[in-house]
């Protein structure tokens, strides 16, 4: 426990440090069309360029990083960064697709959340239709008397909203006709479940079929097999996320692949 401790308190002193020296880095990992196999959009995935440790994914820091108060400077940092890269992209005349941020349950339960959001779409002169803020089921319902109005503010902006690691939350399915969302995105622990003898399938087209039902465009996240793909697409899911695309790659890289326009086909 000793140890533990330790570690949590150097963790929380080496983000104070990262948040002043920017020590941050956004990897975009491309989503996916499955009609079509092209690239349709990306989603901004922060990692910390630790000193010492090398290359942090935030399942190593963005726990503290709520404990302690800094999760919204980084999820605005994160926010800005990605906007800046898209309207650079854009600018440089690639194609223009949205980029996907989650932001943190504190961020959105932040009152100055919108206002926020505003400002950096003004700073970054990027169109709100093309950035989509990412929120899980949990971060909806943490206050879920306030929430649909500041979901509905950002929709009036024309941000798009997409609920994260959909299944995974709250089981209490009326908040899909409340809040304004657009996108769900199926949570990848079941998309990993879409082989012989384990029971995941039916849940993912159950998925599908609701969304589609309720008009909300659906994601699978997590793909990385041809079977994966071949379900999803004799499903009619409309777009998939995961190694069996890309992994993950700096700005420069994802701007060579949306330049070239690669396309994934299920063999």
């Amino acid at each position: 426990m000793k140890v533990r401790a330790v570690e949590r308190q150097q963790i929380e002193a080496d983000l104070h440090r990262a948040v002043r020296k920017q020590e941050f880095v956004v990897h975009y990992q491309p989503k996916v069309n499955l009609r079509t196999g092209a690239i349709c959009g990306t989603e901004a995935l922060v990692r910390w360029q630790h000193p010492n440790r090398g290359l942090t994914t935030p399942a190593g820091f963005i726990a503290v990083a709520e404990e302690c108060g800094l999760i919204s400077r980084i999820d605005r940092w994160v926010v800005h960064e990605a906007c800046r890269q898209t309207r650079r992209w854009q600018e440089s005349g690639l194609p223009r697709i949205p980029v996907s941020v989650n932001v943190s349950a504190v961020e959105l339960l932040n009152e100055d959340f919108v206002s926020n959001i505003g400002d950096i779409l003004t700073a970054t002169r990027l169109d709100p239709e093309y950035l989509e803020i990412e929120l899980t089921e949990s971060s909806l319902m943490a206050h879920a008397e306030t929430t649909p109005s500041t979901l509905s503010r950002l929709k009036e902006m024309g941000v798009r909203l997409a609920i994260d690691d959909f299944g995974t939350g709250y089981s209490n399915l009326s908040y899909l006709n409340q809040f304004p969302i657009d996108a769900l995105k199926i949570d990848k622990s079941f998309i990993h479940q879409i082989t012989p003898g384990l029971n995941g399938a039916p849940i993912v087209s159950a998925v599908i079929n609701m969304a589609k039902s309720l008009h909300h465009r659906v994601i699978a996240e997590g793909v990385e097999t041809v079977a994966q793909l071949d379900f999803l697409l004799a499903e009619d899911c409309g777009e998939g996320q995961g190694f069996y695309f890309s992994k993950p790659v700096v700005a420069e890289q994802l701007a060579q692949m949306i330049a070239t326009r690669p396309t994934w086909a299920s063999p």
